[in-house]
């Protein structure tokens, strides 16, 4: 076969299609292996450049090509996207990774390791329990209301509504028989998350850049930890900016002809660990307008002339921005950055 230099597989379950190309460009490997031949065929292969699309598979096979030797990159998506020619298929969909994959300018997500990607599972786990703890509290709060039991807000007036209608004269022996199994359910749901959460915790400890980065406020220990699994290779950004408009904070800019036009943020990148910032600044703004929490001069003149979600933004931007550089450096927070004005890159 003739030198190969570079390589781009489209995955599926099943079957993976190879593109290859040599040092001129041309097209030398067109081929659909299935799974138990991909491996073997890579085996074969001189050491050469491959290609994948980013994807939550892509990382174990990126492991397993790195250990034969080669050189992995994994290309987002979306980057691919906008070299696929007319009549996608699987085909072209390879060739427009190994298009992708040569631009000098292209970005590459760092390859994760097996522990790293065990760590995320912890985290993914305690996100779908919280959405479940959420809509089992909706239902247990709606069936309630059909026999007018009602709660206020928050989910520690769960279990007190659970034990009213245990004891609620006016709740039919069926209606209380089928609380007592949602009872069973949300004590089950508390057990998971408090298990999950404390393996988050175990993780966090061992960490030392995850334990830094809990000294900044509103991130802790949980938004600390899912900053630095999902984040193995900080170095990839060029800036603080680069990294806040990564996770999705920046605004949206759609300027043409000499007039700058921006929007709302784009929500790009991962959305949990958008989520946790937003949510994280939004606890640290609350106290603010009653006269406690940061007494920060720039805080207090983003709350005069912002809403207070846009404040909270405003805020989760520039805590990435402050996590990026402790990621950076390696060194400890420092109160005074919190104090200053957002830089403008």
């Amino acid at each position: 076969m003739e030198q190969i230099t570079r390589i781009f597989i489209d995955t599926s379950k099943q079957f993976f299609q190879v593109h290859g190309v040599n040092a001129t460009e041309e097209v030398v490997l067109r081929r659909k292996l299935k799974r138990g031949q991909f491996l073997p065929f890579f085996a074969k292969l001189a050491p050469t450049l491959v290609g994948l699309e980013a994807c939550a598979a892509s990382h174990y096979w990126a492991r397993e090509l790195m250990a034969l030797g080669h050189e992995v990159r994994l290309v987002p998506a979306q980057y691919v996207k906008a070299y696929v020619k007319r009549n996608k298929n699987d085909g072209r969909d390879a060739e427009a990774g190994c298009e992708a994959m040569s631009r000098p300018t292209m970005r590459f997500v760092p390859v994760k390791s097996a522990e790293t990607q065990a760590a995320l599972m912890v985290a993914s786990m305690r996100e779908r329990l919280m959405r479940e703890r959420t809509r089992l509290a909706n239902t247990i709060r709606g069936h309630a209301a059909e026999f007018g039991l009602t709660a206020s807000k928050g989910l520690a007036h769960i279990a007190p509504l659970l034990a009213e209608t245990a004891g609620a004269q006016s709740v039919p022996e069926l209606a209380r028989e089928l609380f007592a199994a949602l009872a069973r359910e949300w004590d089950r749901l508390a057990d998971e998350l408090k298990q999950a959460e404390a393996r988050l915790m175990v993780w966090h400890k061992a960490d030392e850049m995850s334990r830094r980065l809990a000294q900044i406020p509103s991130l802790g220990p949980i938004g600390a930890s899912m900053l630095v699994m999902k984040v193995p290779d900080p170095k990839m950004f060029k800036s603080a900016r680069h990294f806040a408009a990564w996770i999705g904070l920046t605004p949206k800019d759609h300027s043409t002809a000499g007039r700058q036009r921006l929007g709302a943020i784009t929500k790009a990148g991962d959305e949990a660990l958008r989520s946790v910032l937003v949510v994280g600044a939004t606890a640290v703004l609350k106290p603010i307008p009653k006269g406690g929490g940061l007494r920060s001069p720039w805080l207090l003149k983003l709350l005069e002339k912002d809403k207070p979600k846009l404040a909270a933004v405003a805020l989760a931007n520039k805590v990435a921005r402050i996590a990026w550089r402790m990621m950076i450096t390696g060194e400890a927070y420092d109160p005074k950055r919190l104090m200053r004005e957002l830089p403008a890159s």
